[in-house]
């Protein structure tokens, strides 16, 4: 694996496998147990918003995990403001925090109030999406090979990608997080060009992370997750 970037929620790898094991591992990011509100019982709500859109909203506010929760563990939190303004995820508290604090959940004006309960459990991307960790996906890596008079064009808008000169060609590595061949393509085509894409072995993957979990932790536990479907498959194949 040949690491391309990382951020605080992201990171960029380029790895030499298959299409179809790298698809693999991205359904399997689906299959991991992250937690998210899904119970609410509103007992006030003053805001415009129907109950069942104050619910949905606070399903999608990812939470922190806890490394000790297990299937079947309940946790509880509670909202309650009488403030004007934004209601905001940082209003939440109970037994979880929430990643990010300035996320909207309605709007109050003078006098109205908002007051609820709600309770969080561990489930799965598959079963609905407030349950999932993050997004995973990849392209190739590939080699484009150009007109030499769109050099300083390309070096110009992606000054990070190697280019090398070949007669009156170039050859440009798009092996980078910012994909090259769409802006090369788009060129060719204006200027009545031909242009050559060649597939590499490798991938360029992204994970992306939803703040539960960093996107390391995606990658392993959905790769874990896989090895333990395929062992289940093997022994009843036996």
């Amino acid at each position: 694996m040949r690491l391309i970037n990382k951020k605080n929620e992201k990171i960029i790898f380029g790895a030499e496998i298959g299409e179809s094991l790298a698809n693999a591992i991205r359904r399997h990011v689906n299959e991991i147990s992250i937690a998210a509100i899904d119970e609410v019982e509103i007992s006030k709500n003053d805001s415009p918003l129907y109950d069942e859109t104050i619910a949905h909203r606070l399903g999608l506010i990812p939470l922190k995990m806890e490394k000790s929760l297990k299937e079947g563990d309940e946790k509880k939190l509670k909202l309650k403001t009488t403030k004007e303004g934004l209601v905001l995820s940082k209003e939440l508290k109970g037994d979880f925090e929430v990643v990010y604090g300035n996320i909207p959940i309605t709007l109050l004006k003078a006098d109205q109030e908002m007051n609820l309960n709600a309770i969080a459990r561990l489930g799965r991307g598959k079963e609905h999406a407030k349950f999932s960790p993050g997004l995973m996906f990849y392209r190739n890596n590939c080699e484009i090979v150009l007109d030499k008079e769109f050099l300083n064009e390309i070096r110009e808008n992606f000054p990070g990608n190697k280019i090398k000169e070949k007669g009156d060609k170039i050859i440009i590595e798009d092996d980078l997080e910012r994909p090259v061949v769409d802006f090369c393509e788009g060129w060719a085509i204006k200027n009545n060009k031909k242009v050559e894409v060649k597939d590499k072995n490798e991938l360029v993957v992204t994970i992306e992370s939803f703040g539960q979990i960093s996107p390391e932790e995606i990658l392993k536990k959905s790769v874990d997750i896989l090895k333990k479907n395929l062992n289940e498959v093997s022994k009843k194949l036996k």
